[in-house]
């Protein structure tokens, strides 16, 4: 993935798990040390962040040679090599944990928004993130998403005006919100607004609302919503739908379902990083 702030962030994550110096490593690995390993994946899944891992390496010692066996969307089954990994042991072993905690992450997340994504196919609705992601890494997290199959949302507070529950009742009313929104944002800015109720659907639409998040309802509930709208907006399904099924979701009809389990509490993949002997 290209990314100005990689390097930064890598860095930084580097930084935190090495200290002052690997004490381990550098006490029991002879400096000139060369060895090769492997990633082995240890449970069945979709693979992302061999690139990012590949760059973990290069930041500790750019030596250190990354062979991919497989590339960043592929499915693996357990006991499949991901990438072999040739170089100088100590910079091996330095930066394992950390190219393996980010690789194990992004593979998760990779593996649950596949998994979400094939519940839907053959509809018209497209699974989507939130911004419900671990603080620093939203940028690695929302790119394995779209190594699943899944589609980004928001990246930020700036990228889209979206009114959720909290906005409507400081500002006294949807239509209040929206009338506000609409005066000071750009106006090539789309405009979302979060709703429970058919009467908050139908005040969003008359308020001129691009997309509209049915939030928590009932299947029966959002069929409805759906077929009120009917095109006037795009729909987004919302509210704890990593618990749903999906594919019921999207038989109502809505154009989007965003899932904020997909990184906030995704399991990490199970991939180890060994020596050959």
């Amino acid at each position: 993935m290209n990314y100005i702030g990689l390097d930064e962030l890598l860095l930084s994550a580097l930084k935190e798990d090495i200290g002052t110096g690997d004490i381990t490593t550098n006490c029991c690995i002879p400096a000139e040390n060369r060895s090769e390993a492997y990633f082995l994946a240890k449970e069945d899944g979709v693979i992302c962040g061999i690139d990012i891992a590949q760059k973990v390496f290069s930041l500790v010692d750019e030596r250190i040679a990354v062979i991919p066996k497989c590339k960043d969307g592929d499915a693996v089954k357990r006991g499949d090599i991901i990438a072999e990994v040739i170089g100088p042991s100590r910079g091996i072993l330095t930066g394992e944990r950390v190219a393996l905690n980010l690789m194990q992450r992004l593979s998760g997340i990779a593996t649950v928004t596949a998994k979400a994504a094939s519940a839907v196919s053959g509809t018209k609705t497209k699974i989507a993130d939130t911004r419900k992601s671990t603080p620093g890494l939203r940028v690695l997290e929302k790119y394995a998403v779209r190594v699943g199959g899944g589609h980004n949302h928001r990246f930020n507070l700036s990228d889209g005006v979206l009114i959720k529950d909290n906005h409507i009742a400081a500002a006294g009313s949807i239509t209040a919100a929206v009338n506000a929104a609409r005066a000071a944002a750009p106006h090539v800015m789309k405009l979302e607004v979060e709703t429970e109720t058919l009467d908050e659907v139908s005040e969003a639409l008359e308020a001129g609302a691009d997309i509209i998040m049915l939030d928590n309802m009932s299947l029966e509930l959002m069929a409805q919503a759906v077929k009120l709208v009917d095109g006037r907006a795009i729909t987004e399904a919302s509210g704890n739908m990593g618990e749903k099924d999906l594919l019921e979701v999207a038989k109502t009809g809505v154009d989007f379902i965003s899932i904020g389990a997909l990184t906030h509490s995704v399991k990490s993949l199970d991939i180890s990083l060994k020596f050959q002997k």
